[in-house]
C-alpha cells in the first residue's frame, strides 16, 4: 500500500515539474515570430545580381575617363501631351560654352524655365499688363512690347490668346557674347488668338480655330552676374 502512495506521490511531482516547464518555456503554436537579430552581428550581405561588378558596390559609378566620347544629349518629354525638348545640332557648342562659363547651366532645364517665361509674357501681353512684361524683357524689347500694347489701346481693340500647348521647345542656338550667355528657343505652340475691336466685333482671328505658331525667342543673361534670371532679348517668328 504504501508502494502505492509512492507512486501516486512521484506522478503528482512529475505533473508538477511539466506544468511548471511549460509556463517557463511556453508552448509552440507555429506563429513565433524569428528571434531578433543580434545587433553585433554584422547582416549577412545581399544576394549578387547579374551584371553587378566584381566587387559587388551598386552605388559605384564609373567616372568617364579624358578620353571617352561625349554622353549623348538626351531627349526628354514632358507634360501630357509630351512636350519635346531637345538641344539641336547647331546648339551644341554654343551649350558647351555656356555650361563652361556656368556649369550650372542645364540646357533641358532651361527650356522648362523657358516654357514658363513664353507663357507668362503671350498672356500678359494679350491683357496688356506691362508691369507683369517690364522684368522679363530687356529695355529694346520692352519698348517694342509696350509700343504694341498702347497703339491696341488707341485703336479700341483687345486681344485675347489661348495658348493650348506646347509641342515642343527645342534650344536651336546658343552663344556666349562677352560674359553674356544668349540662348534661342523654337517654340512650336498651339494658341487661339482674336482681336476683337470696341464693340466686341472680330477683327482678326478665329475664336473657333487653333493654330500651330513657331517661335524664335532669344533669351539673355550675364553669367558674372548673381541674379539667376534671364530676359527676352528678340522675338522672330518661323514660316
Amino acid at each position: 500500500m504504501g508502494n502505492n502512495y509512492d507512486i501516486i506521490l512521484i506522478g503528482l511531482v512529475a505533473v508538477f515539474l511539466i506544468l511548471r516547464l511549460r509556463s517557463v518555456l511556453g508552448k509552440r503554436t507555429g506563429s513565433e515570430q524569428p528571434p531578433a537579430r543580434d545587433p553585433f552581428t554584422p547582416p549577412a550581405p545581399p544576394p549578387s545580381r547579374a551584371g553587378d561588378a566584381s566587387q559587388g558596390n551598386d552605388n559605384v559609378v564609373p567616372l568617364p575617363t579624358a578620353n571617352a566620347p561625349a554622353p549623348r544629349q538626351s531627349s526628354p518629354t514632358t507634360g501630357p501631351g509630351g512636350i519635346r525638348a531637345t538641344v539641336l545640332p547647331t546648339a551644341a557648342a554654343g551649350v558647351a560654352a555656356i555650361r563652361a562659363a556656368d556649369p550650372a547651366f542645364e540646357p533641358i532645364g532651361f527650356t522648362g524655365g523657358a516654357r514658363a517665361a513664353f507663357t507668362a509674357i503671350v498672356e500678359a501681353f494679350a491683357r496688356g499688363d506691362t508691369a507683369t512684361l517690364k522684368p522679363l524683357l530687356d529695355s529694346t524689347t520692352y519698348a517694342s512690347f509696350e509700343a504694341a500694347i498702347r497703339g491696341r489701346i488707341e485703336r479700341n481693340e483687345k486681344a485675347e490668346t489661348t495658348l493650348i500647348g506646347f509641342e515642343a521647345s527645342d534650344v536651336a542656338d546658343a552663344e556666349m557674347q562677352g560674359p553674356n550667355a544668349v540662348v534661342t528657343v523654337r517654340f512650336v505652340s498651339e494658341q487661339i488668338n482674336v482681336v476683337r475691336n470696341a464693340d466686341s466685333q472680330i477683327v482678326d482671328g478665329n475664336p473657333n480655330e487653333v493654330q500651330k505658331v513657331v517661335d524664335l525667342w532669344t533669351f539673355r543673361r550675364d553669367t558674372t552676374s548673381s541674379d539667376p534670371n534671364w530676359q527676352l532679348v528678340k522675338t522672330e517668328s518661323e514660316g
